[in-house]
């Protein structure tokens, strides 16, 4: 078998076996997906950390575990947004004082500056978006709004392979991602727009056609801005893949990365027009 069908196959059994359990996690909320998030939050700032040649180290294991922290603010402060924003900022902050402290007192001196930034800046990348998901899972409806941050992501993503593919003539950002089109783009911006018509048609009426239309433009922009966004991080670092925590598919953050975009997006958007 040569290593392409190889990596087909273990992309297939990984989805067939971790798909599941994700949308089973997510479907149960509470804690259940506080626990899913926090893992996965967890292992984005492991493989920032690792892709930036930070290490881990005392600085490190913090960070891991103020990025795991942070999904379950929302759902210890369900009732109370203004209670789990402030218990996000006091693990960010906390973070943020004792890698200073930490560089100050062990050094190296010279590298602090760059070391604290890196260390915040991984908590961040994952953390912020992966408690935006929480943070939807436990509006009214929660459960359907976690569906459409999947939507405008996944089948963004999915009709922009194929648009680029077949149409794809003109480089979106080469210097960034030398595969993506404006073709693409725009194939992912009808995917994201038309997935949402079909949610809202299908199973969440919840959904106004304003909703599917600006949400879905929105998704269009900054689902594709995340990926860029990693794939400048890698370019920067000369990675490949963020990692190889998911057998055929690399790491956590190439799996993600535009759902990190997405989720904070769709929450900052339902409480400008929900509340």
């Amino acid at each position: 078998m040569n290593e392409k069908n190889k990596n087909l196959l273990l992309r297939i059994a990984s989805a067939v076996v971790l798909l599941p359990l994700v949308l089973w996690l997510l479907y149960m909320g509470s804690y259940w997906t506080a626990v899913l998030l926090a893992v996965a939050s967890a292992a984005c700032a492991y493989e920032y950390l690792q892709m930036t040649n930070q290490g881990l180290g005392v600085p490190g294991g913090v960070a891991l575990l103020g990025a795991a922290s942070m999904p379950f603010a929302p759902i210890i402060h369900s009732h109370d947004p203004g209670m789990a924003a402030l218990g996000i900022s006091a693990v960010v902050g906390a973070l943020f004082f004792f890698s200073w402290f930490w560089h100050l007192v062990r050094g190296p001196l010279e590298q602090a500056p760059v070391r604290v930034a890196h260390v915040v800046s991984g908590v961040l990348f994952g953390g912020i978006g992966l408690t935006a998901v929480a943070a939807l899972r436990m509006m009214p409806d929660g459960g359907w709004w976690v569906v459409a941050a999947l939507v405008i992501t996944w089948v963004n993503d999915t009709c922009a392979y194929f648009a680029g593919r077949f149409l794809g003539k003109h480089k979106l950002y080469p210097a960034v991602s030398p595969n993506k089109t404006w073709e693409g783009f725009a194939g992912g911006m009808v995917g994201s727009i038309g997935g949402l018509f079909i949610l809202r048609a299908g199973f969440f009426p919840g959904l106004s056609v304003m909703d599917c239309v600006v949400i879905g433009v929105l998704g269009g922009i900054c689902g594709p801005a995340g990926d860029l966004c990693e794939s400048m991080l890698k370019r920067a670092y000369g990675a490949k893949d963020s990692g190889n925590l998911i057998p055929g598919h690399g790491g956590m953050l190439d799996r993600i990365d535009a759902l990190l975009f997405n989720a904070p997006m769709l929450l900052v958007y339902l409480h400008l027009t929900r509340h």
